[in-house]
């Protein structure tokens, strides 16, 4: 199946004997390049949530979301359905209930409430062998398909009359929360060349004030999270705003 401006959230599934049945939700725009990312490790662009704890497989995608935004507000409630106000009638996990399962059910009650109900979504099942049913009285709307097999993103760039595949896309995880780093967000890339691992401004300095015993307003310096490369805040502050940009392209 191949499907044009790819927008989809997904649902891992670990094979790993120490941590097997764990999940975890993403969003992505190609779902076959996240997958080799995540098993191969952060280095390679995999989450911090799932690094070492692979092999994943990827058995769900929901997809169809207009815009990038809409897709991450989906991924977040998916994510937290405890904290979301459109969520709050939805049971929590009970202690027999696997995690598949229970990441199935909030997604079924998700398709279900607005805005999901209205948007064009599709529900993907990557891998026949791990496909759920829906409860009879919890149907996602009649518009809303239920597939299986696997999915070919294609990104379309429209110039004039033609129409070009880009598939350049590459998308940056702040090594803290986990969560998409824009191109509008205030990031930093640590500046150990064996690390680069790439943080949100706001995530990295509560990480920096969390470290320290004196508790001001602003840190002073703290360690990276992953290379414990000791970094000035003023030295964060600086890269952040385009000053050692010319030194360091990864951003």
């Amino acid at each position: 199946m191949e499907v044009e401006n790819f927008y989809g959230c997904y649902l891992l599934y670990s094979l790993n004997e120490k941590y097997k049945g764990r999940t975890y939700i993403g969003f992505t725009v190609d779902p076959n390049r996240r997958i080799q990312q995540h098993n191969k490790g952060m280095k390679a662009g995999g989450a911090f949530k799932t690094n070492d704890k692979g092999p994943w497989d990827m058995v769900l995608v929901v997809h169809g979301f207009p815009t990038d935004v809409s897709a991450l507000r989906f991924e977040w409630a998916w994510q937290n359905p405890d904290k979301s106000r459109r969520l709050k009638h939805v049971a929590k996990k009970v202690p027999r209930e696997s995690a598949l399962k229970y990441r199935f059910r909030v997604m079924s009650e998700m398709l279900r409430v607005g805005p999901w109900n209205r948007l064009p979504l599709a529900v993907q099942w990557l891998d026949i062998n791990y496909k759920q049913e829906f409860d009879v009285s919890k149907l996602p709307p009649l518009h809303i398909p239920i597939c299986i097999g696997p999915i070919q993103p294609r990104k379309v760039k429209k110039t004039g009359t033609e129409c070009e595949t880009d598939e350049d896309v590459n998308l940056k995880f702040c090594y803290i929360c986990d969560n998409i780093v824009t191109k509008d967000d205030k990031q930093f890339i640590c500046f150990n060349s064996n690390c680069l691992q790439i943080f949100h401004i706001l995530c990295l300095g509560r990480n920096f004030q969390s470290c320290t015993k004196e508790k001001f307003l602003l840190p002073v310096e703290g360690l990276c999270p992953n290379c414990k490369t000791s970094t000035l805040w003023g030295d964060v502050v600086r890269y952040s705003s385009g000053c050692y940009r010319d030194t360091n392209s990864a951003s």
